[in-house]
């Protein structure tokens, strides 16, 4: 089974404070005499599902054409930390006890998903979403998991007066898959498929996102 863990791009939806939202133009009109319709596309690079190069927050980091894309593609868990604020070290410690084999690649499904209220349900931008804190970002970059997901846009938890978080995860090369919508999709194992633009020298990309299982 295939879920579509994509947020569509759209005129109406949130985007980070400060930052550019979607602009999509019609160029061109069938209807008023053109041979076909063309549309133009205008929007931040973080917007809804993307990924994170470390040259996002690291100075000469690899930018997105360079990173392995085989990191993109392969098992993958979808593991739930629906209660606490931001995911914590804590949290990580008690759903992988030492001695269990950690996945490569971990998406975390927060209370941004679940509720009546989940975050992708707005379209104003939800200063209150749960994130990575930063005890958890260092957790997670000494046990050299290779890409970690967040379900909304950002795995730095909001107002931090340093990108700790971006800094842990980026510095030790982890790949950053933000703005997933995991509404609909239980915790378990499943096959990632994440694939961005291929935009040479950026920091980050849009991506598609699907996983099968």
């Amino acid at each position: 089974m295939l879920h579509d863990v994509t947020v569509p791009l759209r005129a109406a939806m949130p985007v980070w404070p400060g930052e550019p939202g979607v602009r999509l133009r019609q160029e061109k009109f069938m209807a008023r005499g053109d041979v076909c319709n063309v549309r133009t596309l205008s929007m931040g690079i973080h917007t809804g599902t993307h990924l994170d190069a470390p040259e996002h927050f690291l100075a000469g980091g690899a930018t997105v054409e360079a990173l392995p894309v085989d990191v993109l593609l392969g098992p993958c868990m979808v593991v739930d930390v629906p209660g606490d604020p931001h995911v914590s070290a804590a949290a990580l410690e008690s759903r992988f006890p030492a001695g269990r084999p950690l996945p490569e690649r971990i998406l975390f499904r927060t209370r941004n998903s679940t509720g009546p209220s989940p975050a992708w349900s707005h379209v104003d931008f939800q200063e209150g979403f749960a994130a990575i804190g930063h005890d958890a970002a260092r957790w997670l970059a000494d046990r050299r998991v290779r890409l970690v997901g967040v379900d909304y846009l950002s795995v730095e938890p909001y107002g931090s007066p340093e990108p700790l978080t971006h800094r842990a995860l980026l510095g030790a090369g982890v790949i950053l898959v933000e703005g997933l919508d995991l509404r609909a999709v239980a915790p378990g194992p499943y096959t990632l498929h994440c694939l961005p633009l291929r935009l040479e020298g950026a920091e980050g990309a849009p991506a598609r996102v699907v996983l099968e299982g």
